[in-house]
């Protein structure tokens, strides 16, 4: 009984401890009540003062309801909890048993971090958690946040806003629908379509998850993240930029558009250096110019482009290949700028132009820099140029010299001259049988072709020449091709996914091995049968002679 009476006793003074500890304490100048207007309620009026675990409020006027536990205060209103928050607003309802509580009219919540102004706010105490639903306005030091809806995390210094979400610094606007922001580091989370934009400069970032560092402006974006600079537009999966450095890296599905110039370039990799105006990129990278609806497309394992606008470099390293419907290409390493006009292509090149084949030591091509229509063509050693007879497999009109100088008509290869050593071998045929009739084959030491259709269509000699015409039957093999004659047709790129294939045989330049030097030999005195047999071998050789 007596242990009964004890448990009994502790069960009831915890529950009196409990109600004593949720029982809210209150003061004022008058005390009175009402019981038809206010039924239930004490009407507090003057210097009003409430207090409960650690929550401070005061006002001018009160209904405590003590039965429900509940506080409705009016008229400047003061919250404060602890040393660090306080809230003023022009009502404030407050349930100590929730330990709820609700603000509105020209509500002003703040903390060490942030400033927050709203118009109706709900404080949650137990989750140390503030919410509203008709937008607010934070401020920090840096930034200032406004949204329709949000939350804030007392503890953890954390806005999650939603709703026609805005963040303005002097630097910065930043547009989204849902972000979470921290007003302690800077840091926003972003999720959902969000647009930033530079104040200074206009440039944007678009996004669709992110996270964005307002102290540093450094930021890393993904799923459908584009960068608007100001000439030029960065697309990918995954995008970095440092905005103070102007750097940025793309990661996966590149796409850097040049807004001025119908220029893209394109690969998996790509780091930009805005202020150095250059552009790098690689894995599966090309590089795209669009002219009159037919594109040309560079390839290679490194694409680097430099320069301002209509003066940009675009280089490009290793297995370059390049496409376009009337021109095609292949080098080691090609160079092209476009406020000169010129490409160059180095390292075993070779180009198909109008049926025709061209090598050299390197290749110089020269556009128009209005029209971007082919000009003029240089090519410079060991210059050839091989095309195949219409209608044969087997047979192939030849020219080559030591330097090759061309001229486009309509990007078709029209004139071309061959100064230095020339050589040509052509096929005539017949113009009604098709049917071949000789073989040619000249030498001289500067030669001017003109071709049509890729044909040579007439021939000019600069200097003597020395040639001979053979009939079919009569052609020599040894004549049939010219001296470093080499057929690449397998090569070339017949369509734009070709120049990403790679050759299963590379041509490179063969690497001079360093001769070991041959170590002397010290002078180390021979032995008795040394000498002996050293001695035999001078004999045998005396009597051959």
């Amino acid at each position: 009984m007596k242990r009964v009476t004890f448990i009994l006793l502790i069960i009831f003074t915890s529950i009196s401890f409990s109600q004593e500890k949720r029982k809210i304490e209150y003061q004022a100048e008058i005390q009175e009540a009402d019981e038809e207007r206010y039924p239930g309620a004490s009407i507090l009026i003057g210097n009003v003062k409430m207090n409960h675990e650690g929550i401070k409020l005061t006002c001018q006027q009160a209904l405590y309801y003590k039965k429900q536990n509940f506080f409705k205060a009016i008229g400047k209103v003061l919250i404060k909890q602890g040393d660090t928050i306080t809230q003023t607003s022009d009502y404030a309802d407050y349930d100590a048993n929730s330990k709820q509580a609700l603000s509105w009219g020209n509500v002003v919540l703040k903390d060490p971090t942030m400033t927050l102004t709203t118009d109706t706010l709900q404080f949650d105490r137990l989750n140390q958690k503030l919410y509203y639903k008709s937008y607010a306005t934070i401020k920090d030091t840096t930034n200032t946040l406004r949204s329709k809806i949000g939350n804030y995390y007392l503890e953890k210094k954390k806005f999650i806003a939603t709703t026609r979400v805005t963040v303005v610094n002097p630097d910065h606007h930043l547009e989204s629908n849902h972000l979470d922001y921290y007003t302690n580091s800077g840091y926003t989370y972003l999720y959902g379509p969000s647009t930033i934009t530079n104040k200074e400069n206009e440039n944007k970032i678009y996004c669709e998850r992110g996270f964005y560092n307002t102290k540093t402006d450094i930021s890393h974006f993904v799923k459908n993240a584009k960068l608007y600079l100001k000439e030029r537009t960065v697309e990918g999966d995954s995008l970095y930029y440092d905005k103070r450095k102007g750097f940025a890296s793309a990661t996966n599905n590149i796409q850097v558009i040049d807004t001025i110039q119908n220029f893209i370039t394109k690969g998996n990799y790509a780091e930009i250096f805005e202020k150095k105006d250059s552009l790098f990129v690689i894995k599966k990278a090309v590089a795209i110019s669009i002219v009159d609806q037919d594109s040309t497309f560079i390839h290679g394992d490194t694409l680097l482009v430099t320069g301002k606008v209509k003066e940009r470099i675009i280089r490009a390293y290793h297995h370059v290949k390049i496409f376009k419907s009337d021109l095609q290409g292949k080098c080691d390493s090609i160079h092209t700028n476009q406020q000169t006009g010129f490409t160059k292509l180095y390292r075993n090149p070779v180009i198909w132009s109008d049926k025709n084949q061209i090598t050299g030591d390197s290749i110089y091509l020269k556009s128009d820099i209005e029209t971007k229509k082919l000009d003029s063509l240089k090519v410079f050693n060991n210059s050839f140029i091989v095309s195949k007879d219409s209608l044969s497999e087997n047979d192939f009109n030849q020219i080559k010299g030591r330097n090759m100088y061309g001229k486009f008509q309509e990007n078709k290869l029209r004139n071309l001259l061959v100064k230095g050593n020339a050589e040509s071998v052509y096929y005539n045929r017949n113009e009604e049988t098709n049917i071949i009739e000789t073989i040619t084959k000249e030498i001289s030491s500067n030669i001017d072709f003109i071709l049509a259709k890729g044909v040579i269509e007439s021939i000019k000699y600069l200097k003597a020449s020395d040639g001979k015409t053979y009939p079919p039957s009569m052609l020599p093999e040894a004549v049939k091709k010219l001296k470093g004659f080499i057929w690449r047709e397998s090569e070339q790129p017949k369509k734009m996914e070709d120049i990403f294939i790679r050759d299963s045989v590379e041509k490179d330049i063969p690497i001079k091995k360093k001769k070991k030097k041959k170590k002397k030999q010290k002078n180390i005195p021979l032995k008795l049968d040394e000498k002996i047999v050293l001695k035999r071998k001078k004999i045998a050789t005396f009597k051959k002679e």
